[in-house]
């Protein structure tokens, strides 16, 4: 595990939950009235990252329906990171267009994601080859399709790439999808025995120390998360707080060292919750993230840090 942070590897950020599309399965409940932070606090978060970040994945909600911050964003980016650090776009697709695409190039993005391939979306891949004739006329590669995982595709200099994706009922719904509209509308697959902490975009590995995937934290708006659904308590607030900062404090918490090794059963064993009673409450709740929200909000209130 790492205990200086002024380098970290990735950063996810949603940085928007407006969206033009209110999907069923949505877990943090984007939509045409999805929470929003301002242009400020989107610059002030900007001033509070790492020194050195590898990549930056930009998120929603749709990235594209707050275009101005977004365009913000990028150019705040590319003043403070000029080089070595990709920037990643993660978009439903719905609204790029040749313009919007040429604009984002211009502005530092080098790697697009159209995470909309699915049942679930409102065109549901329709639009795909549409979109790939689009990233062509423009040169944009698109046979890199795993870069997410792969460090050598941002370790490097890249040229410009895009792949797509989009949710899966065994992996997404199986895991953090127990939140938001998917919650709601019962979609969220009830299975107990799968770990989202152990994947990328999970909490394993976000403090470092292994090699298999990146060492990865989420922004959601402002709460600096170890994992993409987000635990019921954030470990900062990346407005007013330096993210190299809150990760130095939180690594000295064996609740955050257990979530680094993909491990939430054994979380609360420095407050006295055992493992046993973490997988029996998972087992109940049919969740490992419910056990997690669970255990955040009734056994370590203010415990997260002076856990010994």
């Amino acid at each position: 595990m790492k205990t200086n942070f002024e380098h970290i590897e990735s950063v996810y950020w949603v940085f928007t939950q407006l969206c033009n599309d209110q999907c069923a399965h949505c877990y943090n409940l984007s939509g045409p009235k999805g929470a929003r932070i301002t242009e400020e606090e989107c610059l002030q978060i900007v001033d509070n990252l790492p020194p050195k970040i590898d990549r930056i994945i930009l998120s929603g909600g749709e990235p594209l329906a707050e275009r101005q911050k977004l365009y913000a964003i990028l150019d705040k980016l590319q003043a403070r990171y000029p080089t070595h650090t990709q920037i990643m776009l993660q978009t439903n697709g719905d609204l790029l267009t040749g313009e919007i695409l040429d604009t984002l190039i211009e502005k530092g993005v080098t790697r697009f994601d159209i995470a909309s391939i699915d049942r679930f979306h409102k065109k549901a891949g329709a639009r795909l080859m549409e979109l790939a004739d689009l990233f062509e006329s423009r040169g944009v590669n698109g046979d890199d399709k795993d870069p997410l995982v792969e460090k050598e595709s941002y370790l490097h200099e890249n040229s410009l790439s895009w792949g797509y994706w989009g949710a899966t009922d065994d992996m997404w719904l199986g895991g953090n999808w127990a939140r938001g509209r998917a919650m709601e509308k019962n979609l969220w697959k009830k299975d107990p025995e799968h770990n989202f902490c152990t994947i990328l975009s999970g909490a394993r590995n976000f403090l470092g120390g292994y090699e298999d995937i990146p060492q990865e934290i989420s922004i959601q708006l402002w709460q600096i998360n170890p994992c993409c659904p987000g635990t019921k308590e954030a470990m900062g607030d990346a407005r007013t707080e330096k993210v190299a900062d809150v990760l130095a404090k939180v690594a000295k918490s064996p609740i955050w060292q257990k979530l680094n090794e993909g491990n939430p059963w054994q979380m609360g064993e420095s407050v006295g919750i055992t493992e046993e009673f973490a997988r029996g409450r998972t087992q109940k709740l049919q969740n490992v993230c419910l056990w997690c929200d669970e255990f955040f909000e009734k056994h370590c209130k203010g415990k997260l840090v002076a856990a010994k």
